[in-house]
């Protein structure tokens, strides 16, 4: 039962991540959504997108995530943690994820802005030129928050293990 609460901690901080950040990028460029992503329901409101793809997009990630972190919470002798002792941690990797698509999304912006990074075909055809700039911002908001999520909690998984090995009672002769 340990892992299944681990699993759906993971999932519920990943699909809740995803319907904030996607509040966030689609009131930025509801484009991103409409014209780059396949059309999951008949709406372009930003609020009916971010809900939709908050949990499309993030569901799994919290489901590998949560097997990992299960698996590094509960497995062996350690000491075993549970998914509570887990919440703040998990907290704190959605706020370093957070602040990675932040700085990604306004280098995204300023790469664009400048020429630097462009839209190319099909997209830069099908996106409206003056949205380019905001797309662009999304889509590397987006890319860094998959990256960052993912080294995250793999980290946090590894320093979860390793802190439950340096607590493991010694072996008596």
């Amino acid at each position: 039962m340990h892992a299944v609460r681990i699993v759906l901690l993971a999932v519920a901080a990943a699909v809740l991540y995803g319907i904030a950040h996607d509040l966030v990028t689609a009131h930025l460029c509801v484009e991103y959504f409409t014209i780059g992503h396949p059309r999951v329901i008949d709406s372009e409101r930003p609020v009916d997108l971010a809900l939709v793809w908050g949990v499309l997009a993030t569901w799994w990630m919290g489901v590998i995530a949560g097997l990992l972190l299960a698996w590094a919470a509960l497995q062996g002798p350690a000491p075993k943690r549970t998914a509570g002792s887990l919440v703040k941690p998990v907290l704190v990797c959605l706020g370093i994820m957070a602040a990675g698509a932040l700085v990604a999304g306004v280098l995204g912006r300023i790469a664009a802005s400048n020429g630097w990074v462009a839209l190319v075909s099909p997209l830069a055809e099908r996106v409206p030129a003056e949205k380019h700039v905001a797309y662009l911002g999304n889509l590397w908001a987006h890319l860094a928050s998959y990256w960052i999520g993912g080294l995250a909690m793999l980290g946090l998984a590894l320093r979860v293990r390793r802190a439950r090995r340096s607590v493991q009672e010694p072996v008596s002769r």
